[in-house]
């Protein structure tokens, strides 16, 4: 079926100019041909029949009710406010009051109990009920097909009906097509101004995200407006609540959860402190805050918004006003006083006073009649369809068709009509209102089955919509880089800018980790200090350091980790002890220590804490523990990884979900320090040892994850004494792959892994499978015997060898790091000249998620 044209209100007017008295169910279309009399009349010309029985423009029965119900009968708020929407419901739809009770599900003690508060109280649907026209007044009824029963009841015997819509057909503009809200809505604010404000409406979905961006945008360019923001979108009010709602939370609530109630009070709490417990926080910014929570258990509800007002240095009278109708303004504050007043704000619209001037926002939902020359229609999606609720009483089809004349009503006012919709959202089509499949011939799925016209928004005035200064410093390059922004880099280019531009918050997790790294630095220093000291003291230092970020519960944890973590890393030294000497290529730096600053010592330890920049690699960092010329430590508070996990993700050729170049960079800088021999790399999980360590059976050696640098490729170091030796440890006298060796002997395994190129594969079933393998079987099969035990012994070798390339790294793997850490530093400095990176993050692991906009996110 097409569309069916609608009489504008102008062509209404004219149709019923003659009458006596004109009803319609629509408050704004009565308003609208009441402003079109051009002399005075006698009593009302246009009115809905609640405006003409209550002598009111739109009486608020439900609200009303709701709160003569929770005053006369004891009930539960929200069993209240849900029996009272179903009586009035249930009486607009039959015109019976007590028709509710005709269903026996809804036919029970507390329906009764308010059905008789409803009797007992004025109301416009009481006054509805008892009104009668006079039968020599002409009446004419506009959209009979909307009236509900109870509407029905005040109409005369006689009366004329006018039908909003012709016979005639309404051709839909083109529909306008943005890349995104943010464009639809500069678009509107580009064609807006305050002096044409009040010829302009904008129809949007109330419950979507187009009110928040249009309210906003007009706010910045002083464009007046109504019908936007009710009571309980007041910024004071909701602060209030939050601000409320937050001194009755746990005491784990952090400065990030406050941040938005700090805001709105004008208070600034740093970045830094964004992970920290505001009951433990030591600021002086957030005394106001902690001081209302800690004392809002003991006001009432009236107390507590004068403590807020002071707070917050604003007036909420109209906030006193309602909580004085609740009854709550001298109720004690408690959660189930606080959830009440939280439903009530949202289940219901508190009047307000305000001016009603300047462009109109409308709902879509509700509205059928804008009486405005433009109309912007804002979406036009799948969320602009009614959604008729399943009561007995309803005729679901009904009003199903209802909706749709509705909606045909409401695509066509004003003289000009603009529909502005996104065609796709999050890289998937949006989908058109369901009112437009029903109403055209064509099937409509998508925003393209219409006539669009696509627009690629940018500003007419050439400006970027950011006040700015040129600056004409060019910026200076970098020569270095850290392994952590080198993992950041890779990951996702914009994250690692935003790390220069945006403050980061303390992480308990550095903050501990800092605490067992103080003390193992301290302990290289000053062990004779260490081994006087009161460890349950120490404990408690570090507890103290952790007491912003950690509750109680997770403070006994942390305790016992304390404890048991600083044995562990005694003990590793102790058995494992470091090489005191200076080495090239490090330098000492003024770190602060806690332990140090405690005991009121030096740490200037040549080993310990050592930053290098190397500028010629192109890398910079701090190595925990210079342990010996060949052997770098560092200590890890986190769960461990294996060898091979930790080469996998240094990968240069896959970037890993998580890159970790920590012991590539540090290793390619040590080799230099340190050329020609091998280096190891070693991560000591401690904290892994703690169970084990508290029952008495944790071996050190099971919390190192080892990996080695070897300064010859894969190929020439497989063929070494070295590698031979690693293929024969740690296996059973009687294992294959041990007795096929020794008996094959080391100068044999050199001359065939030395005069044959190891296969450059991934998997061990293709290693198997290779001409190479084959013939390494043949050659030790000549050579020790045509025994079984042999086959099976050269392929454990050849599994095991390829077991200890990905758990190593080899002069190739370094050479090709060094490379890749020369381009990316290029990348990033041509970023820096020229443009800010775009490129494909990995959305999953970055930190500034909200900052990162994508193709598909673009309209966020």
């Amino acid at each position: 079926m097409p569309i069916q044209r609608a009489r504008s209100i102008d062509d209404l007017f004219e149709a019923v100019a003659g009458y006596d008295l004109v009803l319609t169910v629509d408050a704004p279309l009565s308003l609208a041909l009441n402003r079109r009399l051009d002399h005075p009349r006698l009593g009302r010309f246009a009115a809905t029949p609640q405006m003409l029985a209550a002598d009111e423009f739109r009486p608020q029965d439900q609200r009303e009710l709701f709160l003569a119900v929770i005053e006369k009968a004891t009930l539960p708020w929200k069993q209240a406010a849900h029996l009272v929407e179903l009586i009035l419901g249930c009486w607009e739809e039959t015109g019976d009051r007590q028709a509710i009770l005709e269903f026996e599900r809804y036919d029970t003690p507390a329906t009764r109990k308010v059905l008789d508060v409803i009797e007992s109280v004025e109301s416009a649907h009481r006054d509805l009920e008892e009104y009668r026209i006079d039968d020599d007044r002409e009446v004419a009824v506009i959209g009979e097909s909307q009236f509900s029963e109870l509407d029905r009841s005040i109409l005369p015997a006689e009366y004329d009906v006018i039908d909003p819509l012709t016979s005639e057909a309404f051709d839909l503009p083109p529909f306008h097509s943005f890349a995104s809200r943010t464009a639809i809505v500069e678009a509107i604010v580009d064609n807006v101004t305050s002096d044409n404000a009040e010829d302009v409406a904008i129809v949007m979905d109330r419950g979507g995200p187009f009110p928040a961006l249009i309210e906003s945008a007009l706010e910045a360019r002083d464009i007046p407006f109504y019908g936007g923001p009710g009571f309980a979108d007041d910024e004071g009010l909701r602060t209030f609540l939050e601000l409320l709602r937050l001194a009755h939370a746990d005491s784990r609530a952090r400065v990030g959860d406050v941040r938005p109630i700090a805001r709105g009070l004008g208070i600034d709490l740093p970045v830094d402190d964004e992970d920290k417990l505001l009951a433990e926080l030591e600021s002086a910014a957030a005394e106001p805050i902690q001081a209302f929570c800690e004392n809002v258990g003991e006001w009432t509800f009236g107390e507590a918004l004068a403590e807020f007002e002071g707070l917050s240095d604003r007036s909420l009278d109209a906030v006193r006003d309602e909580l004085d109708v609740l009854g709550l303004a001298d109720e004690p504050v408690t959660d189930d006083r606080l959830d009440d007043l939280a439903f009530y704000l949202g289940a219901f619209d508190v009047p307000i006073d305000r001016e009603d001037s300047g462009v109109l926002l409308a709902d879509a939902n509700t509205s059928t009649y804008v009486d405005r020359p433009a109309v912007f229609y804002l979406g036009l999606d799948a969320d602009w369809t009614h959604r008729v609720i399943d009561r007995p009483w309803i005729d679901t089809e009904r009003k199903d068709r209802e909706h749709l004349r509705q909606f045909q009503l409401l695509l066509q006012n004003g003289r000009e009509q603009y529909y502005l919709v996104q065609a796709t959202s999050a890289g998937e089509s949006v989908r058109p209102c369901l009112y437009f499949h029903d109403l055209l011939d064509d099937d409509i799925e998508t925003f393209d089955d219409f006539e669009t016209i696509p627009h690629t928004y940018r500003r007419g005035d050439g400006s970027t919509g950011f006040e700015h200064d040129p600056v004409a410093a060019a910026p200076e390059p970098i020569e270095t880089i850290s392994q952590s922004s080198l993992s950041t880099f890779v990951n996702c280019p914009r994250e690692y800018f935003f790390d220069q531009l945006v403050e980061q918050p303390d992480r308990d997790y550095f903050r501990k980790g800092n605490c067992f790294h103080d003390f193992a630095e301290f302990y290289v220093n000053h062990p004779d200090v260490i081994a006087d000291a009161d460890r349950a003291e120490l404990t408690d230092l570090f507890l103290d350091e952790l007491r912003p970020f950690v509750d109680q519960v997770d403070r006994d944890v942390l305790e016992t980790e304390f404890a048991v973590g600083l044995e562990l890393i005694q003990r590793f030294i102790d058995e494992n002890p470091p090489i005191e000497r200076d080495y090239a290529g490090y330098t000492a730096l003024p770190f602060e220590n806690v332990v140090a600053e405690h005991f009121d010592r030096p740490v200037d330890s040549p080993i310990t804490e050592q930053w290098f920049e190397n500028r010629s690699l192109g890398g910079k960092g701090k190595v925990d523990l210079v342990h010996s010329p060949t052997q770098l430590l560092d200590y890890k508070s986190g769960s461990a990884n294996s060898a091979s996990q930790v080469v996998d993700r240094s990968s240069i050729e896959e970037i890993h979900d998580k890159p970790d170049f920590q012991a590539l960079l540090y290793l390619a800088h040590q080799r230099r320090v340190q050329p020609g021999e091998p280096i190891d790399f070693v991560f000591y999980h401690f904290l892994d040892l703690v169970d084990d360590a508290i029952t008495g059976t944790a071996d050190i050696e099971d919390a190192l994850v080892r990996v080695t640098y070897y300064p010859e490729t894969f190929d020439e170091w497989a063929g070494t004494q070295t590698a031979f030796d690693a293929l024969c440890e740690g296996v059973a006298e009687s294992n294959d792959r041990r007795k096929t060796l020794e008996k094959l002997g080391y100068d044999a395994y050199a001359r065939f892994l030395n005069g044959h190129a190891f296969p450059d594969v991934e998997e061990k079933d293709e290693l198997l499978d290779t001409e190479f393998a084959d013939a390494f079987v043949r050659y030790a099969r000549d050579r020790v015997g045509e025994y079984k035990y042999v086959t099976s012994g050269i392929e454990s070798a050849l599994k095991t060898l390829l077991d200890l390339r990905g758990e190593n790294y080899f002069h190739d793997d370094l050479e090709a790091f060094e490379s890749f850490l020369d381009e990316q530093i290029d990348l990033i400095n041509d970023y820096r000249e020229s443009s800010f990176p775009v490129g494909d993050p990995n959305l999953d692991r970055v930190t500034h998620r909200d900052l990162l906009l994508t193709e598909e996110g673009s309209d966020d």
